[in-house]
C-alpha cells in the first residue's frame, strides 16, 4: 500500500505495518528462546524467563497527555510562494515574508515507534505531525498580514491521531493477551526438545562434541520498546534432568488434609483439647491409609525435623508443618523452618495453620502479608480457596529452584 515514508516528512501512521511489525516481533522472540544456551534456558526456572520475556516482547500502546499540552509562539519568515492570493514573480524560489510560527506540544507516554505504524484500519489522508522524544509537536506559520485561529486545525489533527491510535489498542490488546500463552509453550516446547535430545545423546553412549553456536540470521523490524528488562539470573553449568513430583499427588494429599478439617468442625468437641502433636497425628493417620504407610512424622531432614513427611521411592512427595496461629512473627519463622530442612527435591510443601480465637480474616491477612514479604517469595499461585493460599518460593541460595507452597488455615475448637 503505503511505500517508505522519509518520518521528516511529518507523515504519520504509514512507514510500517503494524501486524506485520507485530507478528515480527512474536518471531524475534521464538528466535531469542531457541538462540539461548541450552544449560542457560534449563537452569532457569520457566516461570521466570516467562516474565523476562513476556515483558520485553509487549507492547506498550500510545495515549495522549493532551491536559499537559502547552504553546509556543514567536516571530518567523513565512514562505508564501504557494499561496494563490499573492502575486510571486518566480514561484520556484522561496518567498520570504514576516510573520509568526506557533508549536503546540503534546506529551505522550507509550512507545513512540508506534507513530510511525499503520493498523489494519487506516486512512488515505494520514495526519501530519513530529514526534521529538516524548512529545508530539504541531507547527503553524502563519503571515503577519494573513493572522488565523490555528485552535481547529490543532484539535482537527489531535482527533485524527487519536482514531489512528484507537485503531492500534485493538491489535496491540490482542498481541499482548496472547503472549503469555505463546511464551509459556515456546519455552515448554524447547525445554522438551532439550530435555529428550540429552536422553537420547546418553543412550549413545558416545562422547559428544557440542557444535559452536551458528551466526544469527537476519531478523525482520519489530516494535521497538523502550527499555528491555534484566534476564534472570541462571547458571550456565551442565544441567541435570531431577525428579519431577505429581501435582496430582500433591493436590491428593491436601485433598486429605481437608477432609479431615471438616471432621474435626464436626466433632468440636473430640479435638477442643488437643495441641499440636495431637493433631498431626490425626492428618497422619489419614494420610498414611491413603498412601499405604509412607506418611511419618517428625521425620529428619536436611537441617531440622518435619512435622509430616510423606514419601513415594526416595522423594520427599509431600512436606509439612503443623503450627498454631501465633502472630505473624511466629508465621514467618515457620515459613523459614520449613526451608532450612527442605531440599530440592521437596518441591511440594505445605504449611497447616491451626487458629483459636482469632477472626479467620486476620489471620489470613497475616499470612498473605508475611509470605509476600518473605526474602525467598516469588510469586503467588491463582489457587481460589476460601481459607489458603498457594505461593511459589524460591529453596535458600538458588533462585531457580523453585519450592510450592500451601497453606491452609483450620478453625480448631477452643
Amino acid at each position: 500500500m503505503f511505500g517508505s515514508i522519509d518520518k521528516s516528512k511529518g507523515l504519520l501512521f504509514v512507514t510500517n505495518d503494524l501486524d506485520h511489525s507485530l507478528r515480527a516481533t512474536i518471531q524475534k522472540m521464538h528466535q531469542e528462546i531457541e538462540g539461548f544456551d541450552e544449560n542457560r534456558l534449563l537452569n532457569t526456572a520457566p516461570e521466570d524467563l516467562k516474565r523476562y520475556l513476556v515483558e520485553k516482547y509487549s507492547v506498550t500502546p500510545i495515549t495522549l497527555l493532551r491536559d499537559q499540552w502547552y504553546a509556543d509562539h514567536h516571530d518567523a519568515p513565512v514562505d508564501v510562494r504557494h499561496d494563490p492570493m499573492r502575486w510571486i514573480d518566480d514561484r520556484s524560489r522561496p518567498a520570504m515574508v514576516a510573520g509568526e510560527r506557533v508549536e503546540v506540544r503534546v506529551p505522550f507516554e507509550g512507545e513512540a515507534e508506534l507513530f510511525y505504524s499503520k493498523a489494519n484500519t487506516f486512512t488515505m489522508n494520514p495526519p501530519r505531525a513530529s514526534i521529538e522524544k516524548n512529545e508530539v509537536v504541531l507547527r503553524y506559520d502563519t503571515p503577519a498580514d494573513q493572522p488565523r485561529d490555528v485552535r481547529p486545525l490543532v484539535d482537527r489533527v489531535l482527533d485524527e491521531i487519536e482514531q489512528h491510535l484507537g485503531w492500534q489498542r485493538s491489535m496491540i490488546h490482542a498481541h499482548n493477551a496472547s503472549l503469555p500463552n505463546t511464551v509459556g509453550q515456546t519455552i515448554h516446547e524447547r525445554r522438551s526438545r532439550l530435555l529428550a535430545q540429552s536422553q537420547r545423546a546418553e543412550a549413545l553412549g558416545i562422547p559428544i562434541r557440542r557444535r559452536a553456536n551458528a551466526q544469527n540470521t537476519y531478523a525482520v523490524p519489530s516494535v521497538r520498546r523502550k527499555a528491555t528488562p534484566t534476564l534472570p539470573l541462571a547458571s550456565t553449568a551442565q544441567f541435570k534432568p531431577e525428579p519431577v513430583l505429581a501435582l496430582e499427588l500433591y493436590e491428593h494429599a491436601l485433598k486429605i488434609v481437608q477432609d479431615m478439617a471438616l471432621v474435626m468442625e464436626r466433632s468440636p468437641d473430640a479435638f477442643k483439647a488437643m495441641d499440636e502433636e495431637a493433631l498431626r497425628q490425626h492428618f497422619l493417620v489419614q494420610l498414611n491409609g491413603q498412601f499405604e504407610g509412607k506418611a511419618t512424622g517428625e521425620t529428619f531432614n536436611m537441617a531440622g525435623k518435619t512435622d509430616i513427611l510423606l514419601r513415594e521411592g526416595d522423594q520427599n512427595v509431600f512436606i509439612a508443618e503443623c503450627k498454631f496461629w501465633k502472630g505473624p512473627k511466629a508465621f514467618g519463622e515457620a515459613i523459614d523452618q520449613l526451608l532450612s530442612y527442605a531440599t530440592w527435591r521437596d518441591s511440594k510443601t505445605a504449611i497447616l495453620v491451626f487458629n483459636r480465637g482469632v477472626g479467620t480474616s486476620t489471620v489470613l491477612s497475616g499470612i498473605d502479608a508475611v509470605t509476600k514479604a518473605h526474602g525467598n517469595f516469588k510469586r503467588e499461585v491463582n489457587w481460589p480457596h476460601e481459607s489458603g493460599f498457594r505461593y511459589v518460593l524460591h529453596s535458600n541460595g538458588d533462585k531457580n529452584r523453585e519450592l510450592t507452597l500451601t497453606v491452609l488455615v483450620f478453625h480448631v475448637p477452643q
